[in-house]
């Protein structure tokens, strides 16, 4: 894989075919999928450029979420699918790398920056929101989405219909996410339960180990879509969540590039496409978010 720094769907995503699967303790990787991509030569790019890197490696690691359905889910033949991942194979192709050329690695709340610093991937697509915390570690191109953090509790819940509500609750989220953090931060009169991944949060709900579960609206909707009317979402989202690709964090050149190209899936509709094939199957359409082209500090 290649930084700067370090030169080193649901429906059509279905015939992808997996070629290799290895996981470890913190995270999961696999290379997936037979479709072309661009046939864009590393000549193309400037000399010593991260695109001109991965173009002539023909190969790039995405790293994505493995258990959010609609945006990153591993289904059962191992491959991931999702908005998400949708957003990285465009990427990908427009470098001219095949989508049997992706890595896919397993990026959980908590270890995207690591990963991005570390060189362990080029790109992180995974529900990663863009703010200035963040943004003193890594770079961010996008927004590709805007979301808003949000509620999820039992079905039969009449007690929690908004943030006000949480006082005296167990609230269950992810370490090292934006949603915790705003709980932490904002409603400290709940208890805040956190694990490594937000599928460790459904069991606990289910049993009334906690009370409510909370991340990104998107992310909840794909959770109540599969509960079997076990879950609900409470009230509306009471913030902004906007999705950004995260990067190394002075990669100025693969950043503004990788914005000329979600710009370009916006104005021809390979995003629309990308967003009707997996979370557009249960999510309504959404405004198309503006890039962000702010200056690094």
């Amino acid at each position: 894989m290649f930084t700067k720094t370090k030169v080193a769907a649901l429906g059509a995503v279905a015939a992808i075919a997996l070629t290799a699967c290895a996981s470890d303790d913190s995270g999961e990787e696999s290379t997936a999928g037979t479709s072309g991509g661009s046939e864009t030569a590393s000549g193309d790019f400037p000399e010593g450029s991260t695109m001109a890197a991965l173009a002539e490696a023909g190969k790039i690691t995405i790293g994505t979420k493995f258990d959010q359905p609609l945006f990153g889910l591993v289904g059962p033949d191992g491959v991931p699918v999702g908005f998400d991942v949708e957003i990285g194979k465009m990427i990908a192709a427009e470098l001219g790398i095949d989508e049997g050329n992706i890595t896919w690695t397993e990026t959980v709340s908590a270890n995207r920056e690591p990963y991005i610093e570390g060189g362990q991937v080029d790109i992180v697509v995974a529900t990663y929101t863009i703010n200035d915390e963040r943004k003193e570690i890594v770079s961010f191109a996008g927004p590709y989405y805007n979301a808003g953090q949000a509620l999820m509790v039992l079905s039969d819940n009449e007690d929690i219909a908004g943030p006000d509500d949480l006082a005296g609750k167990v609230v269950c989220s992810v370490e090292g996410s934006t949603p915790a953090a705003n709980i932490a931060e904002n409603y400290p009169d709940a208890e805040l339960k956190l694990f490594g991944a937000y599928t460790d949060c459904l069991e606990p709900l289910r049993n009334g180990q906690v009370d409510v579960v909370t991340t990104d609206n998107v992310i909840l909707a794909g959770y109540v879509d599969e509960s079997d009317g076990d879950f609900k979402i409470a009230g509306d989202p009471f913030t902004e969540e906007p999705y950004g690709i995260g990067l190394a964090h002075d990669d100025d050149e693969f950043r503004n590039w990788i914005n000329d190209v979600l710009e370009a899936s916006f104005d021809d509709g390979r995003w629309m496409e990308a967003w009707n094939a997996t979370a557009g199957t249960v999510l309504p359409e959404p405004e198309l978010p503006t890039v962000d082209r702010y200056e690094n500090s």
